[in-house]
């Protein structure tokens, strides 16, 4: 059976934890920043109509990749047929992070005025986050698992990572030589 055939053992470069983190907080930023513009129900709605745009539409035309994805060299593809996921596969996949990401834009918002109920928003984006770091092998969250997916390196993207970790090396040795004049 093709459908219910399981992954084969190739495994795939584990990607660092910090990088897809890096990559969401990207997404999740903008959306929010963008969203921000409405007040109400409505800014949930059009939280969710920017998600699903960003993180389906983007990723279907531009080869796995979102702007955090893009931005710091990484892509989505379907772990069973080892190619780009399809519009259902990643609907699934965004549709149960965008309602983690919404309770935690929700908590955000509350800020410290409520601290308990801003971390009792938070809790489903940190289990969800805390499955990719106890899963050895695949490096899957929860809503990887749920769709099939896995992320991987791509080689294609702006590195923004590396080069951020480039320019504070050369400003640090910029620094360090005017000391020593």
């Amino acid at each position: 059976m093709y459908g219910n055939s399981p992954p084969s053992p190739r495994r795939f470069p584990r990607v660092p934890l910090e990088r897809r983190a890096y990559a969401y907080l990207l997404d999740f930023v903008v959306v929010w920043l963008l969203s921000s513009f409405v007040t109400g129900w409505l800014q949930d709605v059009i939280f969710l109509a920017l998600w699903w745009g960003l993180r389906v539409v983007v990723v279907v035309s531009n080869q796995g990749q979102s702007l955090g994805g893009w931005a710091f060299d990484l892509k989505v593809i379907n772990l069973r047929l080892r190619r780009l996921p399809g519009v259902l596969d990643l609907s699934k996949r965004e549709g149960l992070l965008a309602g983690f990401s919404l309770l935690a834009m929700i908590g955000l918002k509350i800020n410290f005025m409520n601290a308990i109920s801003m971390l009792l928003f938070l809790v489903p984006l940190t289990i969800d986050a805390g499955l990719a770091l106890g899963d050895e092998e695949m490096n899957q969250a929860l809503h990887d698992r749920v769709a099939g997916t896995v992320v991987i390196r791509a080689k294609r993207g702006f590195s923004l990572d590396l080069r951020l970790k480039r320019w504070s090396y050369l400003l640090r040795a910029k620094l360090a030589e005017r000391r020593r004049r």
